[in-house]
This record gives structure tokens, sequence and C-alpha cells, in this order.
């Protein structure tokens, strides 16, 4: 299931630095938990099949993911994969969304063992398989940026390539015409410093405008 838009996005955030996988045995069954990362809900599916791909021969491959910021529930997804319904994807999702990780795809693989779990015993295997993964997953922080073009006369191109860096500023073109032009992916909260910036190398004559 996908859900509509909600809340605001962070400026930044962890996500999965690379697929990371845990397993334990509870009751006789097999749980085995596998994360990745997962920006959008395209990615999310690809790698959930391919993990049923590499486990076809499980009993269950449930899943979840969380697509977008820690806690948002703009594009979310679950699955109990034939299992009692509410007792896996449910858990999982919700385990995921109080995580302090985003854009994160999470498949639990059950390979059954003999002995019923029982609904409630079911859900405790399913979220803490995802809990127990969680703990020792490698992150990277993710800076949200905003697409700006910047332009400038060219006596204030060389200090203002020195600031950019100091904002950490991406430049992706620039063009040299009767102005510079740069367009650049610079942190949303270092957008404001830019604008001061710009506005004191080029005594207010350059301007900065936001893109997205």
């Amino acid at each position: 299931m996908d859900r509509p838009p909600s809340g605001k996005r962070p400026e930044a955030y962890l996500v999965p630095a690379r697929r990371h996988r845990v397993q334990e045995v509870i009751r006789g069954s097999r749980f085995i938990t596998t994360l990745e990362r997962a920006p959008d809900p395209e990615s999310a599916r690809a790698f959930v099949h391919g993990v049923e791909d590499e486990f076809a021969d499980a009993t269950h491959n449930c899943w979840a993911y969380v697509a977008g910021p820690p806690g948002s529930t703009a594009r979310v997804g679950m699955s109990d994969a034939g299992e009692p319904h509410g007792t896996a994807g449910r858990p999982m999702l919700e385990t995921l969304l109080h995580s302090p990780v985003g854009e994160v795809a999470a498949v639990v693989t059950r390979y059954y063992g003999g002995t019923k779990l029982g609904r409630g015993g079911l859900g405790r295997a399913y979220s803490g398989g995802v809990k127990l993964a969680l703990e020792s997953l490698p992150t990277q922080r993710r800076i949200l940026r905003r697409r700006v073009r910047i332009e400038v006369a060219y006596p204030a191109v060389d200090r203002l390539h020195q600031y950019l860096d100091q904002v950490e500023a991406v430049r992706e073109e620039e063009i040299y015409g009767a102005r510079v032009r740069i367009v650049a992916g610079v942190p949303a909260a270092r957008v404001a410093e830019l604008e001061r910036i710009v506005a004191e190398v080029t005594s207010g004559a350059g301007s900065v405008t936001v893109l997205d």
C-alpha cells in the first residue's frame, strides 16, 4: 500500500550506506532480514523483487519500505506476503517509521520451522528482525539540496567560487555570457547564507534564484 504525502521534509537525515543483512532463529523458524536504501517506491519494489528471487524457496518474504525521510508516510508500502493479516508488514513498517533512518526498505524472509508463533509472536518476530538489522545498519548522512541559479558580473566570480565551497555548494554548470550564470545544488539550510554572500561580493548587483 502507498499513502498520500504528509509533513515537511527535514534538511538532512540518515540513510542506509549499503545493503545489510542479519538473521536469527525463533522457535525453529529462521528469519533473515535484509535492508537497503530506497529513495523512491520504484527502487524499493525492485529491491523486494530481488530478495524474493534470491529466497524463492522461503515460506514467506514479507516487506515494508519508507521511501522518504524518517517518519514520513508520504511514500510507504508493506505486505504480509501470506502471513496472517497485520502480523508482518504492519509491524515492520511501524518499526521503520520509528527509526532515525530514512529511504529504507526491509524484507524479512522466513523459513518455517514447524512451530506456530501465533499472531503476537509473529508481530514480534518481524518487527524484531527489522529492529535488529537497524541496530547494526551502516548509515550515511543525506543532505537535501535546493537548486539555485546565481548571476554575477565577471569581477565577482573568483571570490564567489571560494564562498561556494564554504556553503557546500555542488556546481552543476557555469555559463559565461554578458554575465556569469552558475547553477548549483546548495544545502537547504544555507540558501539564505548564499544570498547574503552574493549580495556582499557583488555590492547588491548579483542575484540568487531558487529553481526547486
